[in-house]
């Protein structure tokens, strides 16, 4: 409801601080994110980790792969696919942003990338529910699929939330692991496009996420800071998602074409089937 109120606000009034919507919703996604481990425990965290891993890897590799290959069969330019490629393996808009300065993409290029990625991102938040729902899934295994199929961080944990707190707890851990092969990507890509003095970018949000978990589980907060702070941080969430539906641009979405759109959705619905079907076969 945050993400279709957001875009209708935006899509009936002038949005009135539009240039600092992502400065806004990227602090609030991280000080949500870092809230939410004032929850969490830490032998929790490791197995939800632990048991994500496999199907991480997996899915990774299999975006990577298959975007590499599709790019050239609908003749996508090599900074576009790479870009749709990295924010459908790793975390969208972020590994977007991560990997653009690498690769010296244009703004042309970025701007069809957000906004294929984005699409798709806003689709699966309201998708998702229903198809766990149908499918019957335990809120583990939604937690899982969620945190390797959905694109940005904030759908993710938006899709989650509704499902459940279980749920929230498994996506969030699996996708803020995810997160942090935004690094071996940077790398990989430097390689592969021979870029010269490209710096990595640390995610320190997701430290700051960790440390809070391993506080929590030797010394536990409070029962009100326990409480209170995931609880507030869930609202927050919900407000990053209003600002994440305002930002949606239909000018963005018609720029992209169709070539783009074909490929980002194919890569997408690859990693979801599959991951889908690797969930419930281990079940």
């Amino acid at each position: 409801m945050a993400l279709v109120g957001g875009l209708v606000f935006a899509s009936t009034l002038d949005h009135p601080f539009i240039k600092y919507n992502k400065l806004w919703i990227n602090w609030m996604l991280k000080i949500a994110v870092v809230g939410l481990g004032f929850g969490m425990n830490l032998v929790e965290t490791l197995n939800a980790g632990k048991n994500g891993l496999l199907l991480t890897v997996t899915s990774i590799a299999f975006v990577l792969i298959g975007g590499y290959l599709l790019y050239k069969l609908l003749k996508i330019d090599r900074n576009t696919g790479h870009l749709i490629s990295s924010g459908t393996a790793i975390c969208g808009g972020s590994a977007i942003a991560a990997i653009a300065p690498l690769i010296k993409a244009n703004e042309k290029q970025i701007s069809i990338a957000l906004g294929v990625v984005f699409l798709l991102n806003s689709l699966a938040l309201l998708v998702f529910p229903p198809v766990g729902t149908f499918f019957n899934l335990t809120q583990h295994q939604f937690g899982l699929w969620s945190a390797i199929a959905i694109h940005d961080t904030s759908s993710v944990v938006g899709a989650a939330l509704t499902y459940g707190d279980e749920a929230l707890k498994v996506a969030t851990t699996v996708k803020l692991a995810r997160v942090l092969w935004i690094i071996p990507l940077s790398l990989l890509t430097v390689i592969m496009f021979k870029g010269e003095n490209n710096k990595v970018k640390i995610p320190w949000f997701i430290v700051l996420f960790v440390v809070v978990i391993v506080i929590n589980s030797y010394w536990p907060f409070s029962g009100l800071l326990s409480h209170w702070i995931p609880f507030l941080s869930k609202k927050l969430l919900v407000l990053t998602l209003f600002l994440v539906g305002s930002g949606l641009s239909i000018k963005r979405i018609k720029e992209a074409g169709w070539q783009p759109l074909v490929f980002g959705s194919t890569l997408w619905l690859g990693v979801s089937i599959l991951s889908l079907s690797f969930i419930l076969f281990q079940s």
